[in-house]
């Protein structure tokens, strides 16, 4: 029997369209799933009055924008007006905004409605989301493992079926690394791609929302929902309509494709590629050349990338805003780089932001000969609960990019780039491949993905989907 988390968001989407499904009947089932999977740490404030209310009243609307009927969630790094917002921080663990961002504003004009606050990493500042405030974020095929971050919870909801589909935040991989981890569709926008941002912006454009879906046909769908969402209409709408879900199709002729293991950490840190992540590499390589696109090696080599994100990502702690007694409850991570963020000095905060731009321009005319650029999504397979705990700041960092070192200069050089599950390991748990595109590029990373999907086949989900 068909169950309601079953189905796609698009054919979610049809069905509420088509009045096959009432928005309350769709939120309560959810709300349900949310109730009895608690342990799995998705959520960080769960708001189930305010969805039925919004249910209800979607139910006489006389526009249907389109995410209408459909339930999502915020980061909890996105303030919404009357709900707790605590960026994954006990120095917020009392904050209730009075307005919202315009992402949750937007999102409502679109339709959607907001069941709550999906988990995330302290102010959004690591990749693996285990915030003090909360329990962490479980990957819900080894609960004895992380899902990644900073969009853990977001990425956990939609693998274990707790939402259809979520929108996530992306400053260095946010988005990607627990799509990955948890074996779902994950994908980072081009920089300026849409007309509103994540909640809690990073330095340098680093930071864009994106979709995380079960499906890149799904992701196309959210994808179109917040393209389209610029003066916060886009109420005729209809699902299936947009660009970027009709490119989540194989493509009808050849690309180039290039392809490589190279990461700009190499030279700085110890990565290493295992085995698992190497054999869901090699696969979608050969599948893409048995398609017919023209793969070859991108013969990359960068240089100088690390010291110049290192100033990035201090920076980006340094103005999030934290008087002396919030700093005595933030997580040490988070103090140190805060710390070494405000002691940043002009020169060297400039230096870091120039070097950054030059990367970006390195970075784009190198693959500029490709329609798309294929890596590894992650180095190593995920991490264990606690993993990262008791180091000291500086081997925390080497450790999350040990862990994920393709993810972060995409946000540098402000490429889209999509990751999706291609292989399974020897327990059946999903690996995942990166795709990069061109400036402005989503469409044929979507298309492409969906070839991907094709040769690969349906994935098993994990064992809570059944729960």
């Amino acid at each position: 029997m068909t169950r309601l988390h079953d189905l796609s968001l698009v054919a979610q989407s049809e069905e509420l369209r088509a009045g096959a499904l009432d928005p309350r009947d769709l939120t309560e089932h959810y709300l349900a799933r949310i109730a009895r999977l608690t342990d799995l740490g998705a959520f960080a404030e769960v708001t189930p009055d305010a969805a039925r209310r919004r249910a209800h009243d979607l139910t006489v609307a006389p526009e249907r924008g389109p995410l209408w009927g459909v339930p999502l969630a915020d980061k909890d790094l996105v303030a919404r007006a009357g709900v707790p917002t605590r960026y994954g921080s006990r120095a917020r663990a009392h904050l209730v905004p009075e307005a919202s961002d315009p992402l949750a504003a937007a999102l409502d004009a679109a339709g959607a409605i907001n069941v709550g606050k999906t988990s995330t990493s302290e102010f959004g500042l690591t990749g693996f989301t285990e915030p003090l405030i909360h329990g962490p974020a479980r990957d819900p095929w080894r609960l004895s493992a992380g899902a990644g971050g900073s969009s853990g919870g977001a990425a956990v909801a939609v693998a274990a079926g707790l939402l259809p589909a979520a929108v996530g935040s992306d400053g260095g991989g946010s988005i990607r690394i627990p799509s990955a981890t948890v074996g779902v569709v994950g994908l980072k926008p081009s920089r300026g791609r849409l007309p509103i941002g994540s909640g809690f912006d990073s330095p340098d454009g680093l930071a864009v929302a994106g979709p995380i879906a079960r499906t890149v046909q799904d992701a196309g769908l959210l994808l179109d929902a917040l393209v389209g969402l610029a003066p916060f209409t886009y109420a005729t709408a209809a699902p299936g309509d947009g660009p970027f879900v009709t490119a989540a199709r194989p493509p009808s002729s050849s690309l180039r494709i290039g392809v490589t293991t190279v990461s700009p950490w190499d030279d700085d840190e110890d990565i290493v590629l295992d085995d698992d992540a190497r054999t869901a590499f090699d696969t979608a390589s050969a599948w893409l050349s048995d398609a017919g696109h023209a793969v070859a090696g991108a013969d990359w080599h960068p240089v100088g990338y690390p010291a110049l994100f290192r100033v990035l990502w201090r920076a980006s702690a340094a103005r999030i805003p934290l008087s002396t007694s919030d700093m005595a409850l933030v997580e040490p991570l988070t103090a140190w780089l805060v710390e070494e963020g405000r002691s940043l000095s002009a020169p060297e905060l400039l230096g870091g932001l120039s070097e950054a731009r030059a990367f970006e321009r390195r970075t784009i005319a190198h693959f500029a000969a490709f329609d798309a650029v294929l890596t590894p999504a992650l180095a190593q397979s995920p991490r264990p609960i606690g993993w990262y705990a008791g180091h000291d700041p500086e081997r925390t960092f080497a450790m999350q990019v040990e862990y994920a070192p393709y993810s972060s200069f995409v946000n540098v050089a402000g490429l889209p780039a999509l990751t999706l599950p291609v292989t399974t390991d020897a327990e059946g748990h999903p690996v995942s491949v990166q795709l990069i595109g061109r400036p402005g590029g989503e469409a044929s990373l979507l298309s492409l993905g969906a070839e991907l999907e094709r040769r690969r086949g349906p994935l098993p989900h994990p064992p809570a989907w059944d729960v």
